[in-house]
């Protein structure tokens, strides 16, 4: 516990081959760790390296009071069922989508066109809004990351995440009244 108190307080002073230290030390056993919970090769390898990535980044606010074993091991164990809780939910929107296609009748060519303009429409408001706003709204909306993540990775507050995606929704409401009172 000693030495991970010590080994934090280089960390967080900057001491990059003390970093570069624990990063060898653990990569492959975090690896392994996330392995087994997310199942897949390649989210497993992005779980552990966007983990060393904060932790190097956000270094100068670590407070830690855990043993670093510890800290690594839950921050992993986090984001991977996080990872698989989220393949999880797309899974059973694709069955559910899959299952009810048979159920529903084809869209009309007017359907369609409708559709076609209001993805237009969307897409075009979005390509409007501020770079940040727009990041923050893909990374919750399409990659289905949560604020509190997305507020760590973009080194904000929960609340400016909030903010950015209540004015993206409501930019986005204006738009498809326009339209829908348009029609």
């Amino acid at each position: 516990m000693l030495n991970d108190i010590l080994i934090f307080k280089k960390i967080k002073s900057g001491d990059i081959k003390t970093f570069e230290q624990v990063f060898r030390q653990y990569y492959m056993s975090l690896y392994m760790y996330a392995f087994s919970i997310a199942g897949k090769k390649e989210a497993s390898e992005e779980i552990v390296q966007e983990l060393f990535y904060v932790l190097w980044r956000d270094r100068e606010n670590l407070n830690v009071i855990r043993s670093l074993k510890s800290y690594l091991y839950g921050a992993v164990r986090n984001q991977a069922l996080q990872y698989y809780e989220h393949q999880s939910v797309k899974e059973r929107y694709r069955e559910n989508v899959l299952s009810r296609k048979d159920e529903q009748p084809e869209a009309t060519a007017q359907e369609q066109m409708e559709y076609k303009e209001l993805e237009h429409i969307i897409n075009r408001t979005l390509e409007k809004l501020p770079e940040r706003r727009l990041k923050i709204f893909r990374m919750h909306r399409m990659e289905g990351r949560k604020y509190k993540e997305i507020a760590e990775l973009l080194s904000v507050s929960v609340k400016t995440v909030e903010a950015e995606m209540t004015k993206t929704y409501q930019i986005l409401r204006n738009e498809i009244e326009k339209y829908i009172h348009a029609s």
